[in-house]
């Protein structure tokens, strides 16, 4: 789940017994709002998107997707592909050749030993990662001929590979961290995953006081260059919709992430510029139709189809969002890879109540809720802290409500937690659960709706929450990761759109693009939907 999964985090452990520094008044600082607070740093157990963009300004990948969406070398010396033989011809072997003067901020060399290691450590059965996806089912190996050669040998073609590999999970220090696996067993209570100290990036983590702040300042040995600001400031803000826009307002913050559109409308009438950055992200309604966990009824597919048909989108899209952004009809909405046309379900609740009627759901006893064979017809919706969710949840709950069906909504802190950790949408503790996801933005591929990926006991990292399982979508899913023909892929992108469609597997709410606020008095911010702080080494403010 690539760069938002949304998540208030309380750490309970203060790095540091500083207070809020007082900004110099002759440093360079950008101030960036932050409504929620990382769990950790380390990429291999990130489940969070503000965690995933603050950590690619400690921690460089290979390479950056920047705002055009193009890749952008940092420790590779050029792109792999198969005209300059960094992709072999029958697409199993990728080769990335390194920069021969990339170091650690401690000054030692950054070497193909490290992403060896790194590899290793994601297939270490004792690291309690975020996910091994695709690691453990497509890589072949990992090996280092070299200092500056890294070779990653696939079993077979793998389409998604630019934004999968160590684009997620960046290389890790192998000198620092051994020991601590060697003594440990496991990386899973390192303070590194907190500090990333050595780390690789343009900036490293000179304070963090938990709930309040966290402040960067340049790093050391950085081969790019040194950034032109003296400090990257996040302030910690109350994710209720108003807090962050005061900030912005009042000149406590300087970059603001996540706004709705009223927020951009009303922070463009105080002078503050907004950009709206497509991210592959759409909000959308992700059904539980594991039978272990989910209520009945979930598991009729008209029953979803009604519940779809019931739910006035394109209201919540004019009423909270202005008319802005559409309502996704696909999970791959505004990409070559929707199926053509694509259409949401039409908002038709006379027709949702037929398909409820016909499914046998009807109040059988006068309480003004639908029952069948003795059960009520009460669904759980649950949602991050998230406001505009929850004014979703409230506006869905009444309208549910007149068609006869009883909603109970739950907000949490931890919602994005994983199986492994209890949480609530992993652990199928819902109906209907609305979240924000991407796939592996710029590239179409997803694992949330592979069967192999519903979480267990014995498979606490799977990323398939809905426990949905549908042979035909895991077959089409599984050959679309080894189609390197284009047009090919695309096709079977459009047969998979259909069945889920079909499936109610996943209804779109929104087409969630990003839009940010940024001062007038921040120069050079550029802000990618795949790697929003690519160019934070760049960010400037005016005298």
């Amino acid at each position: 789940m690539k760069r938002r999964l949304l998540l208030v985090l309380t750490l309970g452990l203060m790095l540091t017994l500083v207070a809020a520094p007082t900004l110099a008044q002759d440093k360079k600082v950008v101030t960036v709002s932050y409504t929620q607070e990382p769990l950790t740093l380390n990429p291999l157990y990130i489940t969070q998107w503000f965690a995933a963009n603050l950590t690619d300004m400690l921690l460089t990948p290979p390479w950056f997707i920047d705002d055009n969406l193009q890749a952008v070398p940092v420790q590779v010396t050029e792109i792999p592909s198969t005209e300059n033989g960094g992709i072999s011809a029958d697409g199993t072997v990728m080769t990335m050749k390194l920069r021969d003067d990339i170091k650690w901020s401690d000054g030692e060399p950054i070497t193909s030993e490290d992403y060896v290691f790194t590899y290793d450590m994601i297939m270490l059965d004792k690291n309690t990662v975020s996910s091994r996806f695709p690691w453990d089912t497509k890589v072949k190996s990992v090996t280092a001929p070299d200092a500056t050669t890294v070779v990653v040998t696939f079993n077979e073609p793998f389409a998604p590979w630019l934004t999968t590999l160590f684009t997620a999970s960046p290389a890790m220090p192998k000198h620092a961290l051994q020991p601590i696996v060697d003594q440990d067993g496991t990386l899973d209570n390192a303070d590194w995953n907190r500090t990333l100290e050595p780390g690789s990036g343009a900036f490293k983590l000179a304070q963090w006081e938990s709930g309040s702040f966290l402040s960067l300042v340049p790093a050391d040995n950085f081969w790019g260059g040194k950034p032109k600001l003296d400090e990257v400031f996040f302030r910690i803000v109350a994710d209720d919709g108003t807090s962050q826009n005061a900030a912005l307002e009042a000149g406590d913050a300087d970059i603001g992430p996540f706004l709705t559109a009223a927020d951009a409308d009303a922070l463009e009438k105080k002078g503050l510029v907004t950009t709206v950055t497509p991210s592959g992200y759409n909000e959308g309604w992700f059904l539980n139709v594991n039978p272990d966990t989910a209520f009945p009824a979930m598991l009729d597919v008209n029953v979803r189809k009604a519940l779809a048909m019931a739910f006035n989108r394109q209201k919540i899209v004019d009423d909270l969002l202005l008319g802005k952004l559409p309502v996704p009809g696909s999970y791959w909405e505004g990409t070559p890879f929707a199926r053509p046309d694509a259409k949401p379900y039409a908002y038709d609740p006379e027709a949702a109540k037929k398909l409820l009627d016909d499914a046998g759901w009807k109040d059988s006893n006068g309480d003004g809720t639908r029952d069948k064979d003795g059960k009520e017809f009460v669904l759980r919706f649950i949602a991050s802290q998230r406001q505009i969710r929850k004014d979703v949840q409230a506006v869905v709950q009444q309208s549910f409500a007149d068609l006869g069906i009883k909603v109970e909504t739950s907000n949490y802190d931890n919602f994005f937690d994983t199986f492994g950790e209890g949480g609530p949408a992993a652990t199928g503790q819902y109906d209907i659960a609305e979240w924000s996801q991407n796939p592996d933005f710029p590239d179409p591929n997803t694992n949330v709706f592979l069967c192999s990926e519903i979480p267990s006991a014995d498979n606490p990292e799977g990323s398939n929450w809905t426990g949905y399982c549908n042979e035909k979508v895991d077959s089409l899913l599984q050959e679309q990761l080894k189609t390197t023909d284009t047009a090919k892929r695309i096709e079977l992108f459009h047969e998979i759109d259909q069945q889920l469609f079909d499936d109610v597997a996943w209804v779109g709410v929104w087409y969630d693009a990003d839009i940010w606020a940024t001062t007038k008095r921040v120069e050079n911010a550029r802000y990618s939907g795949a790697d929003p702080f690519w160019n934070a080494i760049n960010w400037d403010v005016t005298s």
